[in-house]
């Protein structure tokens, strides 16, 4: 589709001989000589890109960008502007205008600017629409078991809120997955996410990539850089295993947190964002603070709301999900292909250590490995292919000839659990080998 171009100038010519020279490029083009008729044209009929006169009677061109900003956020918009209101105009670039011409000027010079803010525009949406095609994969929360689905639904509650998030959990459970989710669903999802492991840098640069660096700060700072905090003012940062985080460093989130605010590493002007912060960890926090190697009041900071992502050992019942899921995923590298009973048999019944992370490099590897489009056992590593069911011998159930009611066996088990913890559930839960989510849900599902 061509581009459309709309003109909105006082002046009846200017309004012509822009039109025509858009056309000539092969543009469409529409004018309108007020901002009121501007605006209805834009409401109505949609642009690519505005050209707007400063100086016009009934609507200036500052009222006119700012009622398109606000409506029309994506869409470009060029100011034109006499000699002696160029100080006005670059106040309009500060309200989101994207650049400015100044009268009197030459219709192939418009035409040149109009060319690139064009190709801007279309760079910047082709990088919203890449950026919300990965955060809607990387943000997709797979499961369906009791203790998952407590998790996405705490995720539903927190996510519109601007507090602080620590999400815990073992590594490869998913935490970078869940914070995406969180900024997907929040008001901040059109802004910036961005991650950092805190692990994967020593001090110094940390602090450089968090907080950004000004030029000459340091040996090899040749030019100012800014850092995450900067970059994802509006949107939410991601800090990766925060328990890495030296106290130095601490103590300069700690002061970010309380006031939003900071200084480039070599800068003395204090810089303020807004950024919301999401903290993940797969160590006790709790723990570390204890032993003098966490700030307590951090941890008391960043642990307003916390979520927790259970093992994938505590969701088996996830894992057929999980691996179809990654399956339809990685097809596009590979190849259309399923999953047989016996090797989704063999992974349910495995203890998985590297969490969801080692199962989706299973499911790689097995998709690379399998020829007929069938991933059986064989594909799978060995220490999958080793694991052993639990035999009927070792089983402390009998089964009767006349069968059992399963709802029943696993009432009373709930209940023989609860009566030896004393009625602890979280110690009726580690008898029973499930989460402590999943065991209340049991318990309401018998009325226990």
């Amino acid at each position: 589709m061509k581009p459309k171009i709309l003109i909105i100038d006082d002046e009846e010519y200017m309004c012509w001989a822009i039109q025509r020279a858009m056309e000539q490029e092969g543009y469409e083009a529409v004018s309108a000589t007020s901002g009121a008729a501007g605006l209805d044209i834009l409401n109505e009929n949609g642009a690519s890109l505005v050209i707007v006169d400063l100086k016009m009677p009934d609507m200036d061109g500052i009222e006119v960008l700012k009622r398109i900003k606000k409506n029309h956020p994506k869409i470009p918009v060029i100011l034109i502007t006499a000699h002696g209101t160029i100080e006005t105009a670059i106040e309009a670039m500060k309200i989101g205008a994207s650049d400015y011409i100044t009268k009197p000027f030459d219709l192939d010079e418009l035409v040149i600017v109009v060319k690139k803010t064009l190709q801007v525009s279309k760079l910047m949406n082709e990088v919203r629409f890449l950026r919300s095609e990965l955060t809607k994969e990387h943000g997709t929360m797979i499961g369906e078991s009791p203790a998952f689905v407590e998790v996405k639904q705490l995720i539903e509650k927190v996510a519109p809120t601007d507090a602080p998030v620590l999400i815990t959990g073992e590594s490869g459970t998913g935490k970078e997955v869940a914070a995406v989710a969180l900024h997907n669903l929040s008001h901040r999802k059109e802004e910036p996410f961005v991650a950092i492991n805190c692990a994967a840098l020593p001090e110094h640069l940390l602090e450089s990539e968090l907080f950004g660096h000004e030029k000459g700060a340091f040996t090899g700072a040749t030019s100012k850089k800014l850092g995450r905090f900067q970059l994802a003012d509006k949107g939410t940062i991601f800090l990766d295993e925060i328990a890495e985080m030296s106290p130095s460093m601490q103590a300069k989130l700690l002061r970010f947190l309380q006031n939003q605010t900071f200084e480039r590493v070599g800068g003395t002007k204090t810089i303020k964002t807004d950024t919301r912060i999401i903290a993940a960890t797969n160590r006790d926090l709790k723990e570390a603070v204890q032993k003098g190697l966490f700030r307590e009041d951090l941890y008391y900071r960043l642990n307003v709301i916390t979520i927790h992502l259970p093992p994938l050992r505590e969701r088996k019942d996830d894992i057929p999900l999980l691996a179809r899921h990654f399956i339809t995923t990685l097809r596009t590298l590979y190849h259309d292909t399923t999953i047989s009973p016996d090797a989704l048999a063999l992974m349910q019944q495995y203890h998985w250590p590297g969490n969801i992370r080692e199962l989706r490099n299973v499911i790689e590897r097995a998709l690379i490995l399998c020829t007929d489009n069938r991933i059986r056992p064989c594909h799978l590593p060995k220490e999958l292919q080793n694991t052993q069911p639990v035999r009927e011998s070792e089983s402390q159930i009998d089964l009767p000839p006349e069968g059992i009611n399963l709802d029943d066996v696993e009432r009373q088990l709930i209940h023989k659990a609860l009566e030896r913890a004393n009625g602890n559930q979280t110690q009726a839960a580690r008898l029973l080998g499930i989460t402590r989510a999943t065991l209340i849900y049991r318990m309401q599902k018998y009325g226990l």
